[in-house]
């Protein structure tokens, strides 16, 4: 059935709220390939959104969910509990970052593990109040987009959010946001709209995904560990995108001398299957009674076993050494095309969370469309890009980490073709 087909039975079938960033669809896919209905290979980084770190089905990964598939498939931890479930959270406390005892529960996407981080932090504090940073993204469902700093598409049309929920700006020089302003923004709000001791959390990602991949500064997440801290303030990580050797260590926190009171994890925490967590201090994660955090699907025991796998094949295939490889690799290649290319604004991220941004070359503002053209000249070569940022100009880069040096050799080579013919027709 050939792509058209297809797409005309999507629009007639599915809601147009679910964007589709290509008209590819998927038949196999293998590492770092995608092949689609018609036959065409694509080389791909985008990795489900951060999804695959460990690549599309990663043998190990598959040999895990098989063997779990021929014991059981499904219980309700709530009802018949399993031991991998418990191993697996004794992995991730003892992985996260922090020198505390921590506990961990497990839910099914990373917008629930939000929630529940918000649930949490509510219950330990007996306060209501949360704050997070423009650009900053945290999910689709209310709580989600209210703590979502980015207003089209993720808002618009959907009515009053959730309350006490207040934003600052996140520190991004480039874009004359400091540290300082950071910080002083946050005491105007302090002063002006919301009581501190009325604050349960302050919700943060280390790299802003969606936001634009800007790193936190060191300094930043210091003087916000003081603050929260001053304040019996909770501080909460999203590492939903940043988790799982894409910074080049487990973590993004673990960039930081400072470790977050709770650590919201999903996406390539099960290479491929549905698993979200929220793992944090233990007296903070006791907060809520028993049956007040849970989820018919959460910690679904083929997702469990797929996620003990990606924790063997981050440690036995270094792929935090690897991460800092790869990105080294594409920054180096992006940095060589500055004097060729005037749009490019800045090159950035840690380890292998890479992102390039762009402005015109005239003007010297955010230009969505010069990304655009690039990702589209690039699917046409065969390689997958995202875009991302709040003003859409950013491409972001999340291949998997364990694609092989000769596809990712390949990939290098499209995408410096594809932004050099961007900006000789632009």
């Amino acid at each position: 059935m050939n792509t058209i087909t297809l797409t005309n039975r999507k629009n007639a079938a599915i809601s147009r709220g679910v964007g589709m960033t290509t008209q590819i669809y998927a038949d196999r896919a293998e590492n770092a390939e995608i092949w689609d209905k018609e036959g065409r290979r694509y080389i791909d980084f985008a990795a489900g959104i951060a999804v695959l770190n460990t690549g599309h089905r990663h043998p190990r990964v598959i040999a895990a969910v098989k063997d779990q598939l021929d014991h059981f498939t499904h219980t309700c931890h709530q009802v018949v509990p399993y031991e991998s479930y418990v191993h697996l959270a004794e992995r991730l406390n003892a992985l996260a970052p922090g020198s505390f005892a921590k506990k961990t529960i497990f839910v099914t996407t990373g917008a629930e593990a939000v929630e529940n981080a918000v649930k949490i932090a509510r219950a330990a504090t007996g306060r209501s109040a949360v704050i997070a940073f423009g650009g900053g993204f945290h999910g689709r469902t209310f709580m989600g987009m209210a703590l979502t700093g980015k207003v089209v598409p993720y808002k618009v049309g959907f009515g009053a959010m959730p309350g006490d929920v207040f934003h600052v700006p996140f520190p991004v020089e480039m874009h004359g946001v400091s540290t300082e302003q950071s910080l002083a923004a946050l005491k105007r709000l302090f002063a002006a709209d919301v009581d501190p001791q009325r604050v349960a959390a302050i919700i943060i990602e280390p790299v802003q995904g969606e936001g634009g991949f800007y790193p936190a500064p060191v300094a930043f997440m210091k003087a916000l560990r003081e603050l929260c801290d001053q304040h019996g303030i909770l501080l909460i990580a999203d590492e939903v995108q940043t988790g799982f050797a894409r910074t080049g260590k487990m973590f993004a926190m673990n960039h930081h001398e400072v470790a977050p009171d709770l650590m919201t994890i999903a996406k390539s925490l099960a290479g491929g299957f549905p698993l979200a967590a929220v793992t944090g201090r233990a007296e903070v994660m006791d907060a809520p009674g028993p049956g007040g955090l849970g989820g018919t699907y959460g910690g679904n025991p083929l997702g469990i076993a797929a996620a003990h796998a990606v924790l063997d094949v981050i440690k036995d295939e270094d792929l935090c050494n690897r991460a800092n490889q790869l990105g080294s690799r594409l920054k180096q290649r992006l940095e060589s095309l500055r004097d060729k290319v005037p749009e490019i604004a800045d090159i950035r991220g840690p380890g292998f969370m890479n992102a390039i941004e762009f402005n015109d070359k005239v003007t010297n503002l955010p230009s969505a469309d010069f990304a655009n053209k690039v990702r589209l000249i690039a699917l046409e070569k065969g390689l997958i890009l995202l875009t991302c940022g709040v003003h859409a100009n950013v491409i972001r880069f999340l291949a998997p980490i364990t694609i092989q040096d000769n596809i990712f050799v390949e990939a290098l080579d499209i995408l410096e073709t594809s932004i050099l013919q961007a900006s000789a027709g632009n």
